[in-house]
């Protein structure tokens, strides 16, 4: 008698998955809807505005759009490609913001900024890559084994990002003050 109250949970269990399942595809095609609803009416506010302002502001609607496709998907089923996407996502967004932010930006000032926005994007996609290996590895993937490979790797791409960055810096010196800065920054970022 002790087995029937648990075969009982179980099948409850399962009655109300099968029927959450059948929920969440509507609630899925709803929430993409009210997605598509927000991006349109992020877009149409953009309308108002000219120039550079309105480029930044429809990057920022079309940014969040693709953020709030990439979480709802994660929303559905939780995996951790999906995860690794929102992550991307957010990178994405974020890089194509900042980049449209700059042509605000004449001549180096421009190039600098333009480094920058990709040195931050190469910093969240690699940290998306380090915690996607992470991942693998608690679900004793094989793929997992090279946690440390990915991190060294997400370093160097790092620096290599951040060393452009600088080295961009630099050229709007000339001179010694041009051989030092670049020395400098080969220096601090191991190029």
């Amino acid at each position: 008698m002790q087995f029937m109250p648990q075969l009982m949970a179980v099948a409850a269990a399962a009655v109300m998955a099968t029927s959450a399942f059948a929920q969440t595809s509507n609630d899925f095609k709803l929430e993409k809807d009210r997605i598509t609803a927000d991006y349109k009416a992020a877009k149409d506010q953009c309308k108002s505005m000219s120039g550079n302002a309105k480029d930044v502001c429809e990057k920022e609607a079309k940014g969040r759009e693709k953020v709030a496709e990439a979480e709802l998907n994660f929303r559905r089923d939780g995996s951790d490609k999906n995860r690794h996407d929102v992550a991307k996502a957010k990178a994405d967004a974020a890089y194509d913001v900042a980049k449209e932010k700059c042509d605000d930006l004449k001549g180096n000032d421009k190039d600098v900024c333009v480094k920058d926005a990709k040195a931050e994007q190469v910093k969240a996609l690699e940290a998306a890559k380090v915690n996607q290996a992470r991942t693998d590895n608690k679900m004793g993937d094989a793929r997992g084994a090279n946690v440390s490979e990915v991190r060294k790797d997400a370093a160097e791409n790092v620096r290599e990002a951040e060393y452009k960055a600088a080295r961009e810096r630099c050229d709007a010196m000339s001179g010694d003050a041009k051989d030092t800065c670049v020395n400098d920054a080969k220096r601090q970022f191991g190029q």
